[in-house]
């Protein structure tokens, strides 16, 4: 992302819990140093599933997009969010299960299979 939007992203994440609405945003990448996708959403009440999501893509690396960091920043004070959830790693395959592929896992992004998705080790 852009700096000066990464820094009040990041800002705004480190203020911890401030109640709902809250706005998660989470990379995801063929692998765990290129991240193609950001998924943004609004979670507006403790257990709920989010009420809307946004996603972005990007060619080179979503983090460092600028047009990207811009958007989520206005999307964060469009929903009023009082929390933001910034993910410190990207997440996995930004491709869908069910929408871009069968099965359990993605074709297009081998680095994926067989890894668990929140701490990038290999599953055996």
């Amino acid at each position: 992302m852009a700096e000066l939007d990464r820094k009040a992203l990041t800002k705004k994440a480190k203020r911890g819990f401030r109640g709902y609405p809250v706005v998660t945003v989470v990379f995801y990448g063929p692998d765990d140093q290129r991240a193609t996708k950001v998924a943004v959403s609004v979670v507006l009440a403790a257990g709920a599933e989010p009420a809307i999501v946004e996603r972005w893509f990007s060619e080179e690396d979503a983090r460092r997009d600028a047009a990207i960091a811009k958007r989520i920043l206005v999307f964060v004070q469009q929903h009023s969010a009082r929390t933001v959830a910034l993910a410190d790693r990207i997440f996995g395959c930004p491709h869908e299960e069910g929408v871009d592929y069968e099965g359990q896992w993605c074709p297009q992004c081998p680095f994926w299979m067989r890894r668990d998705r929140f701490t990038g080790e290999r599953i055996h």
